[in-house]
């Protein structure tokens, strides 16, 4: 807490202190009771237009604390105003109303109310702004019970007409005042901090309801006032205000991507109203009061507020969790059943009473790739929807279309012997002869589809494999066509899905091992952190890189096991670094994830019983994604946060290659930029080139940055030059065998010239060699 604030509640406390003593008895000069009022407002005029002129903050941030600035200023002047009054005033025990005070305050009510207003709520559904409006007149309700019990019904007793009309006139600025403060308290915020305008809230609420003690205060002594405690009370919840959004924009600048704590569902101000209203209802139950018949009629409209508003919020969350229910079994672009539905559907095709046909037909879009390269994902999207509307056209109702991922769909034929799914198919064909016009554009179609023909009490995995190399051979075919499983079919035709039965086998066999890849620091080269790159030593081909069998492993399901196998051993291997090397281990180990691994609800529960086995700390573990993995919606973002949650950090992958926007950067949880190949490799002319606004863009989000592909000594020292201070590449090391990077971390040597490293028995890599 600085000067300033701390000069803020000091004035408070003494404020309070002070009116409080001098209630119980009289002491010192009457001066000092309005000392602290006006000495409150002016450090709290110091305080917000400090924060108005913060350059951290955007443009509509800063107008909004001017505005306030602006009214703490006339609300100073009108406490002032009232000081001079009662102090030259010849009957100090006077009603003093006020008028002077008022003059100055209603203004500034009416500034912070435009302040407030101006504010954007930000998206709202119809049926949660209604909630919010029933919530602010919730609390502005109880609100007004207590200034007329406390205040204005004083008045009216008193006969003094003039002190009637300022008392209404404050009483309905006071409750528009709340109005507006809990509206946008329960709202979203988008310019101003959440706990700021709370505490504006708290503010203006103090501010409207501290005038109903007065005949209170009267009873003790006369000449003591709330506005002697209650105003340097607002001017430090202000100024609190204030300092807290200069904070909040300071942090957020150092905490780009840090996952803020979910906001709670509801707000417990409006139950605080009702709760204090009921209070009241007692006490002038049991007092007999007057008024008894306009509290109880006042806690009626209450409870009759909350009864419409908590129906509202029912009915809405009914809505939402069928929304949820129908999110978790179906895919969110296309609407259509996703993996999940499709194999409960399947599962329970094969396992009806009875032996009935059953057929599984697997659609594959070519050249989909094409058309999202360019034209864009948004053109992708639409030739999906398209597509997907089409082949619900073709099927029965009681057959199931869903989509698997990408741009492969499947089709559950229940009770279709092959005949019926030749039918199926032909109708699945015809209707996408036609192009699917889409943002302007005619995209033609051509589809592979493969046809499994089965029983029930067949295997689904079994059936979905035998669609899979059907569809395969069907690809070999001009245009779009369809091909029914046989045993027979050519071994070029359905290469890749031989692959996926004995990747299963690969697996657990131990075929497969990761060879890793030094990250080095580019000043010196050392190396700071490895890639893991899964291989498989296929018994009959030799080994393969991560092209050859990722695909199939994607399109079979075997992705899933595949990628926890890669974390498992990599894990495992810097485990090992680092109980042997200590400090030479290498600080991180980057791993690749596939879209599959992300849209899996355990994921990161398996990354953390992982990083917990191993005992691995989790900022020593980045994983590694690419661009279209990052803006998946659903389980991915919510496992991509749940990761950073546990410390782990996330590396966007191959980037510039795709289309990679400064929102993705903004509102994705990423730490890393990996540079892609095709940059660091591009030869340099007269222009800036795109790895020279890459590492600036890193710098100004707070991202760190490594270049891949890094070839030659001439490419390494441009990156250095351009502020880049991690690469990775042939010049330095290539891919290699757990047991040589444990050498050349034990013997602490630079990669820097290049590394030649000895003849491992494993083929060459060329630079464009994929990777897991």
């Amino acid at each position: 807490m600085d000067r300033l604030m701390r000069a803020s509640a000091g004035t408070a406390l003494f404020a309070l202190l002070w009116v409080a003593l001098n209630l119980v008895h009289p002491v010192g000069p009457r001066f000092l009771l309005w000392l602290p009022v006006v000495a409150g407002g002016i450090v709290a005029f110091l305080v917000l237009l400090r924060t108005a002129r913060s350059d951290a903050l955007p443009q509509p941030t800063r107008r909004f604390w001017k505005q306030l600035t602006g009214a703490v200023a006339l609300v100073t002047a009108g406490m002032a105003a009232q000081a001079i009054e009662v102090l030259t005033s010849a009957d100090p025990r006077g009603p003093h109303s006020g008028a002077a005070m008022l003059s100055f305050c209603g203004p500034a009510v009416l500034i912070i109310m435009y302040a407030l207003f101006r504010l954007p709520l930000g998206r709202q559904s119809a049926g949660e702004i209604v909630r919010i409006v029933l919530d602010a007149a919730t609390v502005a309700l109880a609100a007004a019970v207590f200034i007329w019990h406390y205040s204005t019904r004083q008045a009216l007793e008193s006969n003094d007409k003039t002190g009637v009309y300022l008392s209404l006139l404050v009483t309905l600025i006071a409750l528009l005042a709340v109005f507006a403060v809990v509206k946008f308290v329960l709202t979203s915020r988008l310019h101003v901090d959440n706990k700021a305008l709370r505490l504006l809230g708290v503010a203006m609420f103090v501010g409207a309801v501290g005038p109903m003690f007065r005949p209170l205060f009267e009873r003790a002594d006369p000449t003591v006032f709330p506005n002697m405690a209650g105003p340097p009370l607002v001017f430090f919840l202000a100024a609190w205000a204030a300092d807290r959004q200069r904070s909040a924009a300071t942090v957020a600048t150092r905490r780009r991507g840090v996952v803020e704590p979910r906001r709670r569902p509801f707000s417990l101000l409006p139950y605080a109203a009702v709760a204090a209203v009921d209070t009241l209802l007692i006490s002038v139950t049991v007092s007999d009061s007057p008024d008894e018949g306009v509290v109880v009629g006042s806690a009626v409209l209450l409870m009759a507020l909350v009864v419409i508003r908590q129906s509202l919020a029912f009915r809405d969350n009914g809505k939402l969790l069928a929304r949820l229910d129908h999110g978790a079994t179906h895919d969110g672009l296309t609407q259509l059943p996703n993996r999940v539905l499709f194999h409960a559907r399947l599962d329970t095709a094969l396992t009806a009473p009875g032996d009935r046909p059953v057929a599984v037909a697997l659609i594959d879009l070519d050249d989909f790739k094409e058309v999202n390269d360019t034209l864009g994902h948004e053109v992708g999207d639409q030739l999906l929807i398209g597509v997907a509307k089409r082949l619900e056209g073709c099927v029965r109702v009681e057959d199931t279309v869903a989509r698997l991922g990408g741009d492969e769909f499947v089709v559950v034929l229940d009770d279709a012997d092959p005949g019926a799914a030749d039918l199926a198919a032909e109708r699945m064909m015809n209707a996408l002869l036609q192009p699917i016009y889409a943002d302007g554009h005619e995209l033609p179609i051509r589809a592979s589809i493969g046809i499994a023909d089965g029983r029930t009490g067949d295997e689904a995995s079994v059936l979905l494999r035998h669609a899979d190399i059907a569809m395969y051979a069907a690809k070999k075919l001009h245009g779009t066509a369809y091909l029914h499983y046989d045993p027979t079919m050519a071994t070029t035709g359905s290469d890749h899905a031989h692959l996926g039965a004995e990747l299963r086998e690969a697996i657990t066999d131990g075929q497969l091992f990761l060879l890793y890849q030094p990250i080095v620091s580019l000043d010196d080269g050392r190396i700071i952190g490895a890639e893991a790159l899964v291989r498989w030593a296929h018994p009959t081909r030799g080994t393969l890189a991560p092209d050859s069998f990722i695909p199939v492993a994607e399109r079979t399901g075997l992705i899933v096991p595949l990628g926890r196998w890669v974390l498992r051993t990599a894990f495992a291997q810097l485990a090992s670094w680092i109980a042997e090397y200590d400090e030479a281990a290498p600080r991180v180990l980057n791993v690749n994830v596939s879209a599959r691994d992300l849209r899996e609800a355990g994921f990161a529960d398996a990354v953390a019983a992982l990083l917990a086995e191993h005992r691995i700390t989790a900022d020593r573990i980045v994983l590694e994604i690419t661009e279209t993995m990052a803006v998946e919606p659903g389980q991915s973002v919510t496992n991509l946060h749940r990761l950073r949650a546990l410390g782990v950090r996330i590396s966007l992958d191959d980037f510039g290659t795709g289309h990679s926007t400064l929102t993705l950067l903004h509102d994705c949880p990423i730490d890393e930029i990996k540079l892609d190949r095709s940059f660091t490799q591009t030869p340099i002319d007269n222009r800036v080139p795109i790895s020279a606004a890459v590492i600036h863009l890193a710098q100004v989000l707070g991202l760190h940055a490594v270049a891949e592909g890094v070839e030659t000594a001439e490419q390494a020292e441009q990156l250095l030059e351009l502020g880049y201070l991690a690469a990775q590449g042939y010049y330095f090391a290539r891919p290699m065998p757990p047991v040589r990077l444990g050498e050349l971390l034990g013997a602490g040597v630079s990669l820097t010239p290049a590394f030649s490293q000895p003849d491992t028995g494993l083929p060459e890599l060329t630079a464009g060699t994929p990777r897991s």
